[in-house]
């Protein structure tokens, strides 16, 4: 592409050439006729009234063909990741900003995770959307500026592994000790694999060793590592794998920095030892595997512990067990002999236990002797206390006789004063008696069993009844007089 200002890029798109237009792109080729009308002379061109949408066609194919290929600085801002897969965002600056799309085909060769707020490089090609009559870049690339994309996507995947829990210790196997079958996923023509070999076929050649061959750099080197790691499980053969490589740029590395072998190394029943680069490499693998060497020779030896050291062990073991049994019989002989000194001959144990039992025969026999004493005793003081049955009979029978004079007394007092009260009440309820009241001369009328208490429970003609206090009288009323 022409090294040409923006400005002189606009000026060639509003004045176009001959050769300009011989050299369009085949999508403009609906549009010649306006730009042949645009190359006519000034007066020509005035004399014709373009359409908006010629106007954008001619500006998106002029557009399209000389920013087919370009790259922006800016700040990303306003980031969607639609559920498409494309990502929709705007790039700025201090003074301006741009649309920006990635389609889903370029995105996900992306090897860290776009936010709002970073600071990116992208490469694309500028494009115009006719029915709005806005332009936009379509990225095809794009890195961050500052911390490259490859650090960027580690740092990312990093973080997001760790969030899932694919570190955590509980999820690390612990290695075998004495391992019989050593599995090694790596180059077979690379240096690391001479180096294991090195290690183990000096510190510890019993155990059998299979290379499981994978290409460790370069595009698919990621997935011939996870085929590997799988191809290991299915076999079932091995008690530990190696999965690592030599040395080198974070490049070089990156194929065990794939979130795919992160996750084929945390699904492995067989536990995993990473060994990446030198000392201080670190990579994915080596957050997620059960032991992190910090580089092929390491990993050889973690695995398999030297001949030396096995025996010197066991050695140390053999000592440590000829110590114990020693301790262990002097104590039993210690023991033996304080048993020997607690043994007495059984014929004078016997006779120590006939004098103890003599002792203990007369010691019962006194207390027999003093307990019959105090239980004879207390009998006697009892039977003192004890009175004769007829005695106590007689005494009763005084106190029943007393107790039923002193009852018919007091029932006789009891009756006399309650006859005193009746004849008291007797009194009372004869005085206020209605028979006293017609001894002296009062009388009682009655109409038809009724008490006449009124002149005006009566009639003229009503029969009454009298009554006196010995007998009645019948009278019919002839009058009668209302009282004044």
């Amino acid at each position: 592409m022409s090294q040409q200002t923006p400005t002189d890029k606009w000026s060639t798109l509003l004045e176009p050439t001959p050769e300009t237009v011989r050299k369009k792109p085949a999508a403009a080729e609906a549009q010649l006729s306006l730009e042949e009308q645009m190359s006519l002379p000034e007066e020509s061109a005035e004399e014709k009234i373009f359409s908006v949408s010629d106007i954008n066609g001619l500006l998106k194919a002029q557009i399209e063909k000389n920013f087919s290929s370009v790259w922006i600085r800016g700040e990303i801002s306003n980031f969607k990741a639609h559920t498409s897969g494309h990502f929709y965002f705007s790039l700025k600056d201090e003074r301006s900003q741009i649309n920006a799309v990635m389609f889903k085909g370029f995105n996900a060769r992306l090897k860290f995770r776009p936010e709002s707020g970073m600071e990116v490089m992208v490469r694309g090609r500028i494009t115009v959307y006719e029915p709005r009559g806005t332009y936009q870049i379509f990225c095809e690339s794009m890195e961050p500026v500052g911390a490259g994309a490859l650090q960027k996507a580690f740092e990312q995947l990093k973080e997001k592994l760790r969030l899932e829990g694919l570190f955590a210790p509980e999820h690390k196997k612990a290695l075998p000790l004495l391992p019989k079958h050593i599995g090694i996923v790596t180059s077979p023509t690379g240096a690391a694999i001479q180096d294991i070999l090195n290690v183990l076929s000096r510190r510890y050649r019993g155990a059998e060793i299979t290379i499981i061959p994978a290409r460790v750099q370069g595009d698919g080197a990621a997935q011939e590592v996870v085929r590997g790691i799988e191809l290991a499980n299915r076999l079932d053969l091995f008690d530990v794998l190696i999965v690592g490589r030599g040395g080198g740029s974070i490049e070089d590395l990156w194929c065990f920095n794939e979130e795919i072998v992160a996750r084929a190394i945390f699904k492995s029943h067989i536990p995993i030892i990473s060994a990446v680069g030198h000392e201080i490499d670190f990579t994915i693998a080596d957050f997620v595997a059960d032991y992190r060497a910090p580089t092929p020779s390491a990993a050889a030896e973690v695995v398999a512990k030297s001949a030396s050291e096995i025996k010197e062990k066991i050695l140390a073991l053999e000592q440590r067990l000829q110590r114990g049994v020693k301790i262990f019989i002097e104590k039993r002989k210690m023991g033996i002999g304080a048993l020997q000194k607690q043994l007495v001959d059984p014929k004078r144990r016997l006779e120590d236990l006939a004098l103890r039992c003599d002792e203990l025969t007369q010691r019962l026999s006194m207390a027999w002797t003093r307990y019959h004493s105090e239980k004879v005793l207390r009998v006697q003081v009892m039977q003192g206390r004890l009175q004769s049955p007829r005695t106590m009979v007689s005494t009763k029978r005084a106190q029943v006789v007393s107790a039923r004079r002193m009852l018919q007394q007091e029932m006789q007092t009891q009756l006399l004063r309650a006859r005193d009260r009746v004849q008291k009440s007797i009194g009372m309820l004869d005085g206020l008696s209605p028979l006293k009241v017609l001894g002296r001369g009062y009388s009682i009328m009655f109409h038809e069993d009724k008490a006449v208490r009124s002149v005006k429970d009566v009639v003229k003609n009503d029969e009454l009844t009298v009554r006196l206090h010995d007998g009645e009288l019948v009278t019919v009323v002839k009058d009668k007089k209302n009282k004044k």
